[in-house]
């Protein structure tokens, strides 16, 4: 048995839930095939090894189907998120532009700032971010500012634009009662902030503005159809349609049911290595997707995420306490440290790492090479399965994450902390939540596998609309370029849609005539 759509969209996260919004608000059938579950306030992750809720685990997701996909690669560690809402659920609320400089180089020649400002536009419509008001900023807001003025460098500090939800009246470490609710404009009760730094595991008063409470709310209301723990194995083209083969974990009897759903456009939003992995296994694999550029899996890249830890004796900086990110010192440009550098502060949600009053987690982003190569080889333990690997050259990165652990160390002691050393330092690891490329947009299946539409070169039909179609680094959080992005891919599949609509209609009229 299958079912028939217009659009099949794979994953509900930035890229899935912008596409499936806007595609279905034109009136045609959407189905949206999501391989996490559907979370709601009381089951978010709460307990450091409560393994099950936690984390989700490639090898079984039947029981192991939690808030985190982390992935260990070679000198690379990746974390997502999992669950209606994608990337959204974990990310740290950051809606921000890419610079205007990012899209000069390495990009269609149809994609550019100018071009792509309307679509960053509403993506602010609808995500409505805001920075933290002036007198509920946390102790880290404070420390971050106090560290560009103690290097003369107070013009590159800067508040950061977040996703989130803030009652201007109140002052911050309000209680959670203190949390406004009123519906949103989706029709979505939501509160507002109550500083508990719960963000990266669910937010218990539903502040942040995450895609279950915008744009899939859209989606579900022109009648989308959106489907939790529903693992998509192969695509498959025939007689000018794509049939979509899933999985779905079935929570009752601890067991995958076997089902498929056709439609003539399937959108990939399955992230970064989701996307890349399920091109991978119909071209190298299930041979259903033969013709995929060779270039699929190439010039991945973390987004030169960069992270220290540092510990204060004499400043409390409560590192549980505010939204996860709230501002940043931006060096990318005229950089003192000879690389272009985001450097922002982090917070830690208490619910997992305890409590950290002294402590202070520097982040950031940067431009790294972005060279890396995901690619599918054969199981250690089982010879016949195949895995996903990443291959990474760390040579041509290297100036960047040595920079970026100089500049932490240095903006570091200039607030009175002693840093720890990283793990880029100790171990050559890097750690990334903002995986980036794999299915990159190019020109020509010489230099890419999408072209500037989304549309997968050889593949009429088939598009890829979330991070894996960043060809580079854009050197701050990428969340809303991809929705941007996204917005943009959408019209293309609305276009795709009429016209074959309009192919039918006269198909069936020179039928009737004959």
């Amino acid at each position: 048995m299958s079912d028939n759509y217009d659009v099949i969209v794979i994953g509900s996260g930035f890229g899935g839930a912008v596409t499936a919004c806007r595609v279905a608000a034109q009136g045609f059938k959407v189905l949206v095939l999501e391989r996490g579950r559907r979370w709601t306030k009381d089951e978010y992750p709460r307990r450091l090894f409560d393994l099950k809720t936690l984390f989700w685990r490639q090898s079984n997701p039947i029981k192991y189907h939690g808030w985190f996909d982390v992935r260990w690669f070679r000198n690379m560690f990746v974390a997502q998120g999992c669950g209606v809402g994608g990337g959204s659920l974990v990310y740290a609320n950051v809606c921000i532009n890419a610079r205007r400089e990012v899209f000069d180089t390495g990009w269609p020649a149809e994609i550019t700032y100018a071009s792509l400002l309307p679509f960053y536009c509403r993506v602010e419509d609808m995500l409505a971010p805001q920075t933290v008001p002036p007198h509920q900023v946390p102790p880290r807001y404070r420390l971050v500012e106090l560290a560009a003025r103690a290097r003369g460098e107070q013009s590159r500090f800067t508040p950061v634009p977040l996703a989130v939800r803030f009652d201007p009246r109140q002052s911050s470490n309000k209680p959670p009662t203190d949390s406004v609710c009123e519906p949103n404009p989706f029709g979505k009760n939501q509160g507002t902030c109550n500083h508990c730094g719960a963000c990266i595991i669910g937010c218990p008063v539903d502040a942040r503005n995450t895609l279950d409470l915008n744009y899939l709310a859209v989606a579900e209301k022109c009648g989308a159809d959106i489907r939790p723990l529903h693992l998509v194995q192969r695509i498959e083209r025939t007689k000018g349609c794509y049939e979509v083969h899933f999985d779905k974990i079935d929570v009752g009897t601890q067991a995958f049911k076997a089902g498929r759903a056709v439609a003539p456009v399937v959108v990939l939003a399955a992230g970064s290595l989701g996307s890349t992995e399920l091109l991978l296994r119909c071209r190298d694999e299930y041979k259903t997707l033969t013709n995929i550029s060779r270039y699929l899996g190439y010039d991945w890249g973390s987004n030169g995420d960069f992270l220290t830890m540092a510990y204060y004796s004499k400043r409390q900086i409560n590192a549980s306490n505010g939204p996860t990110i709230t501002c940043a010192i931006d060096y990318l440009y005229n950089s003192p440290f000879g690389e272009q550098l985001f450097v922002e502060d982090g917070g830690l949600p208490k619910e997992l790492f305890g409590n950290w009053p002294r402590h202070m987690l520097w982040f950031g982003q940067s431009m790294d090479a972005a060279d890396a190569q995901l690619f599918l080889r054969r199981s250690w333990l089982h010879r016949r399965k195949m895995v996903l690997d990443l291959y990474w050259k760390q040579r041509r990165s290297k100036a960047v994450f040595d920079a970026f652990a100089r500049a932490h160390r240095q903006l570091s002691k200039a607030t009175g902390g002693c840093p720890w050393p990283s793990t880029w330092s100790l171990f050559g690891l890097s750690i990334t939540p903002h995986p980036l490329g794999g299915c990159n947009m190019g020109t020509t299946p010489g230099d890419g596998v999408v072209d500037h539409t989304g549309q997968v070169f050889g593949y009429p039909g088939l598009y890829v609309a979330d991070g894996s179609i960043i060809p580079k680094a854009i050197g701050r959080n990428p969340s809303k370029t991809i929705a941007a992005l996204a917005e943009r891919i959408a019209e293309f599949i609305v276009d795709d849609l009429r016209n074959r609509r309009v192919e039918q209609v006269c198909m069936s009229s020179e039928v009737e005539a004959g």
